[in-house]
């Protein structure tokens, strides 16, 4: 009986021990808030990875994420400022930047912090779309739009102890009965645009064609004019030579002949071998014996 009970007793110290070893550290990890709250009221909070103490029975603990959260919004209408009707389908990254605000503001209550994401979003959302046209909605997709409701939120959710990371749209659309009505008017507004374009560049391209075809015309009559200025100043200079070569009776006479020949070569072409030359003709002055 004493030697049962000198084994049970260290056995039970041993137990109290490990009892107590388990209820007095607390391992955090990486992607998690440690809070540690001594009768309901939290008086440390451990946001680095690692093995810390807590007073057994006396603290207690409980966590809270760190990592970067989703919440998607559900799919809601929304009108823009040329009441035109939308779908906008969106999600928000969100982080818990301050435990200690999160727990005083919203019980450390995951769920509550959504539905305040849920409601400041939505009604942000639908702030920055009622203030824009249509087409600028749609062309704000690649960024501008996130932006903009991203600056209408601002810091709203600073007490809360939350961060914002990010608002997207994964779908802005058109409701589906609206679309091909929407689609069609888009299509033909862009026809429009394409030939008035096409037009604009008829008439130019008829403009620079008008212009070139008259400066061809001109530079042609130019060289047409030169044309003949050169052949007159030729042929003067040509008869100032022969008035020059040809300057007494006998070079003269010469003259005439070697063109009457010239002239006869010419006429007798082909089968045609008569020549007809009148009496004062140069050769007929020489079958004469003149």
């Amino acid at each position: 009986m004493k030697k049962t009970l000198k084994i049970s007793i260290p056995v039970l110290i041993l137990i109290i021990v490990l009892l107590l070893s388990s209820t007095c550290f607390v391992t955090t990890h990486q992607n998690e808030y440690t809070i540690v709250r001594q009768f309901g009221a939290v008086v440390k909070i451990i946001d680095q990875p690692g093995l810390s103490v807590k007073i057994p029975f006396i603290q207690s603990v409980s966590t809270l994420p760190k990592t970067e959260m989703l919440y998607d919004l559900a799919v809601s209408d929304v009108i823009t400022s040329d009441k035109k009707s939308m779908v906008a389908d969106s999600f928000v990254l969100w982080r818990i930047s301050d435990p200690l605000k999160f727990i005083q503001t919203l019980s450390g209550n995951i769920g509550s912090a959504e539905y305040r994401i849920d409601t400041v979003v939505y009604n942000s959302l639908k702030t920055v779309i009622s203030s824009m046209k249509q087409e600028d909605v749609i062309s704000g997709r690649d960024g501008l739009l996130a932006q903009r409701i991203m600056d209408n939120v601002g810091n709203t959710f600073e007490k809360y102890g939350i961060t914002l990371l990010a608002i997207e749209t994964k779908r802005i659309d058109l409701p589906d009965e609206n679309k091909s009505a929407v689609y069609e008017r888009m299509i033909s507004e862009r026809d429009n645009i394409a030939a008035s374009f096409a037009a604009e560049g008829e008439a130019e391209a008829k403009q620079i064609r008008n212009e070139a075809d008259k400066s061809v015309s001109i530079t042609l009559s130019e060289a047409n004019a030169q044309a003949e200025k050169l052949k007159a100043e030729g042929e003067a200079e040509y008869m100032r030579i022969l008035s020059e070569v040809y300057d007494t009776p006998e070079e003269a006479d010469f003259y005439e002949f070697m063109r009457a020949l010239d002239m006869a070569e010419k006429a007798l072409t082909g089968g045609n071998k008569t020549l007809v030359v009148s009496s004062d003709s140069p050769i007929a002055k020489i079958f004469n014996g003149e």
